[in-house]
């Protein structure tokens, strides 16, 4: 009986994780709370999986460039961050926005939203593309690099920055895709964009028959060419109306009201995020001063850890959309114990990970480097970093939980007080003042997460999310 019981549970998984890449099921204000978790948050977990396994991908081929080709991406990507804020701040807007108008069941407002949020962001990404065409080798130098470095891989940064918009749009349209609930659509989005990223990196990298070696900036042709082809199937969908959201030529037009919106939206959003990325590029900047053995085992760590870091966002982006289109719906209650169930599952999955970096986390820094201090540091970066892995689960599924329901205010000035009040000042003082060096860095990372899990739950307890307008 019992071995009956655990083959209808298998068999009732796979027919539900089916029916959740396929994304036949788009009703998630009614019914079972946990069916509506899973159907959200299986693609979502996918989609941030292939991220982060092209982010290790991507890594490992630089990695046999040489160790500042290494360090380059980590100096460009803590810059680069800046522009994932600011995509990430007008994805909030989006998903939170396009979630609403989805729950009430306005999918003309929707479409309309869905439009306004990508010309916003095509304008604010030609801008930051200007600054990363014209001046790579001095955002380098701002970072610290050493003048090898700059000379080395300066054309990855040019090329990265300068074409950001890819970045932006592809983050900014899946958004769209999961506020309407279309997660198994951004799902293979990135599917097809990272697997195309892999595909071309070593050929980029390393040259292949007519293609040139092009050494680190080849990642960065890779990389680009990977996302703006995502972007152009993304299109496609929206415009042959192959998701919830439909867009024609004749909603191509500028709309002030909904223009607003978002942009009030977006800017609690894009505030929170440069706060947090901001944090990120001087603790970078602090690790630099290390030497780039040091800044490489930091960087190649960072890319494990998003390894595990992405499916849990992609749980806590499926948090976002409940709450929003719950909300949508009229049912606050509802939403709440979405996040809470989220919050549950999202622990258990970081608890079982964290163990896993305890205990190997000099084996798995081997497999990218053979550098003593590059495994030492990156190792340590693991364990550290790492053990405060219970508290960010429930940290990141309540901040998305906030943004899902339009109140980015709040995590903003969770961010500010964290990151900047605490995070960055604890770092100098113990890395440099007090002579602690790396691990100083990777303490103020691992507190910094634990206080904001604990100030989100405490004002998420309070409630007042559930009365914000959008």
């Amino acid at each position: 009986m019992k071995q009956q019981s655990n083959q209808s549970s298998i068999l009732k998984f796979f027919q539900y994780f089916k029916i959740a890449i396929t994304g036949k099921e788009q009703e998630f204000t009614t019914g079972s709370i946990r069916k509506a978790i899973f159907m959200l948050s299986v693609p979502m977990i996918l989609e941030m999986l292939m991220e982060s396994v092209f982010a290790l991908v991507d890594i490992a081929y630089v990695s046999k460039v040489s160790v500042n080709a290494v360090a380059t991406i980590g100096l460009t990507e803590s810059v680069i961050t800046l522009v994932y804020a600011l995509a990430i701040g007008l994805s909030m807007a989006a998903t939170a926005v396009v979630a609403r108008r989805v729950g009430e069941k306005d999918i003309k407002g929707a479409n309309l939203a869905a439009v306004q949020a990508i010309l916003l962001g095509t304008v604010v990404a030609i801008i930051v593309s200007v600054f990363g065409i014209l001046f790579p080798k001095e955002i380098l130098s701002l970072m610290g690099g050493e003048p090898e470095l700059i000379e080395e891989g300066f054309r990855y940064t040019q090329i990265l920055i300068g074409g950001n918009i890819t970045i932006l749009l592809l983050f900014l349209i899946n958004a769209i895709f999961r506020g309407a609930g279309d997660a198994s659509i951004a799902m293979w989005v990135l599917v097809f964009s990272n697997g195309l990223n892999i595909i071309l990196d070593p050929i980029f990298i390393f040259g292949l028959g007519p293609v040139p070696e092009y050494g680190v900036a080849g990642a960065a042709i890779a990389t680009t060419i990977g996302r703006g082809s995502a972007v152009i199937f993304q299109l496609l969908v929206l415009f042959f109306g192959w998701s919830k959201i439909k867009i024609g030529l004749q909603d191509i037009v500028f709309k002030a009201k909904i223009m607003s919106n978002l942009i009030k939206v977006s800017l609690g959003g894009i505030g929170q995020f440069l706060i947090g990325t901001s944090s990120w590029v001087f603790l970078m900047r602090i690790m630099a001063e290390f030497g780039s053995e040091v800044l490489a085992g930091y960087t190649i760590s960072i890319r494990v850890l998003m390894f595990t870091l992405m499916p849990s966002w992609g749980m806590s982006n499926a948090a976002a959309t409940l709450v929003g289109q719950n909300l949508g719906a009229g049912q606050p209650d509802r939403a709440e114990k979405s996040v809470w169930k989220t919050g549950k599952y999202n622990a258990f999955f970081m608890g079982s990970v964290s163990l896993i970096y305890l205990f190997f986390a000099h084996f798995i820094i081997g497999l990218f480097s053979d550098k003593p201090d590059v495994i030492q540091y990156g190792s340590l970066s693991l364990q550290i970093i790492t053990a405060g892995y219970l508290f960010y689960a429930y940290g990141m599924v309540v901040t998305q939980a906030f943004n899902g329901a339009g109140d980015t205010k709040t995590p903003t000035i969770i961010n500010f007080f964290c990151f900047w009040i605490f995070q960055l000042p604890f770092a100098y003082l113990v890395a440099i003042t007090f002579e602690w060096g790396p691990t100083g860095v990777f303490w103020g990372i691992t507190l910094a997460e634990v206080l904001i899990a604990v100030y989100a739950i405490i004002l998420f307890r309070r409630g007042k999310w559930k009365v914000v307008k959008v």
